[in-house]
């Protein structure tokens, strides 16, 4: 990618040097700022035709969510957030034996206890915390009451990615996949399509904001997971107030519960047209080469590094290991350095295209210190 399109794409955004927490939430970008506002002007003003002129944004959000997913438009559906996603494929799979990483990020975890505490099928949990869900370890586990595996694309600890074309091999055709995309998507280019059900929220590395997202099925995906966990919007004529139960829509569009804010798709859609124009492998070599900066100035303070050194093992987190992680975020935050600590010996450093190296050196000497 021409090294114009990236600076382009940077500039487009004002965050502080020292923000190192992309995966906590990703500062917008003013065109995610301005299509906000502009939106929100637009409902101000009530003139007639407004509502539908605002849920315009749906088909948007979701056209671009396509072309950078690889799904089809009609299988991708909106949500308002990552959970909500995982829930509904959690409680539409059935019975069944679903496998889920001990140290999968909550988010990824609560959806299949709570179908499992309805009797909606079992959660066997592989490995434990720390543990990298790899095609090993999912394979051992495999029985065959096995219906699902659901794994997270890139581990919310330390950063590693899932080999999703091995696990889908592994699982084979009538097992499903069920990807957590939100610490990936918009960080590396991946054939998301080995999933039968991506789940991603726009707050993150897409940073677009809170209060979108998408859900995207295989076809496997929208023929097995039925839309228990819908509403008024998912069904055909939903206009029509008849009070009986209408059949639902088509494809991913049947999972819909009610209309989301115009304002928070209108900023996902934004948030992916801006990454399209910058092009995913730009942005992920970017990221990539900054972690490789990152990585080398932490190897020269002599901290470990609990995080991947090879670019296809990794994403954008890297995980070190300190001896008091809370004094160590105090540390930070007083140099104006954002980071995120885990588990009481761990701090999460999380970079983006628009990080300044100077940051990584003033990061890797306070942690030393």
């Amino acid at each position: 990618m021409p090294d114009s399109k990236l600076q382009e794409y940077a500039a487009a955004f004002r965050e502080s040097g020292g923000y190192l927490n992309f995966a906590s939430y990703g500062p917008p970008s003013r065109q995610v700022e301005e299509t906000a506002a502009d939106l929100l002007r637009t409902a101000a003003e009530g003139a007639v035709g407004t509502s539908e002129q605002l849920h315009l944004q749906d088909l948007r959000a979701r056209q671009a969510f396509s072309r950078l997913s690889g799904f089809p438009v009609e299988r991708v559906g909106l949500l308002p957030y990552t959970s909500l996603g995982l829930f509904q494929v959690a409680f539409g799979i059935g019975t069944g034996t679903v496998l889920v990483g001990a140290g999968e990020f909550p988010a990824n975890l609560y959806p299949w206890l709570r179908a499992n505490g309805l009797g909606l099928g079992a959660v066997h949990r592989l490995g434990a915390p720390g543990d990298r869900v790899t095609v090993e370890l999912v394979d051992q586990a495999l029985t065959s009451d096995t219906v699902a595996l659901a794994v997270s694309a890139v581990d919310f600890r330390t950063g590693y990615r899932a080999d999703l074309a091995g696990l889908r091999e592994v699982l084979g055709p009538d097992r499903l996949l069920i990807v957590d995309g939100i610490q990936g998507f918009g960080v590396v280019e991946l054939d998301w399509t080995l999933a039968d059900a991506l789940v991603v929220g726009a707050q993150k590395w897409i940073r677009g904001g809170w209060g979108a997202g998408a859900l995207a099925f295989s076809e496997a995906g929208i023929a097995r997971i039925r839309p228990v966990l819908s509403g008024w919007t998912g069904v055909e004529d939903a206009t029509v107030y008849d009070g009986v139960e209408h059949p639902s829509r088509a494809g991913a569009l049947g999972f819909g519960i009610s209309h989301l804010s115009p304002f928070a798709v209108g900023s996902f859609a934004a948030a992916l047209e801006l990454i399209e124009a910058a092009t995913l492998p730009g942005i992920e070599a970017g990221i990539a080469a900054g972690v490789d900066r990152l990585l080398a100035e932490l190897d020269a303070a002599g901290l470990p590094v609990l995080s991947p050194r090879r670019r296809a093992e990794r994403a954008g987190i890297v995980s070190v290991e300190v001896p008091d992680a809370g004094a160590a975020l105090r540390a930070l935050a007083d140099a104006g350095i954002s980071a995120t600590a885990h588990d009481g010996r761990r701090i999460r450093l999380s970079p983006h295209v628009t990080t300044p190296a100077q940051t990584f050196v003033e990061a890797a000497g306070i942690l030393a210190g």
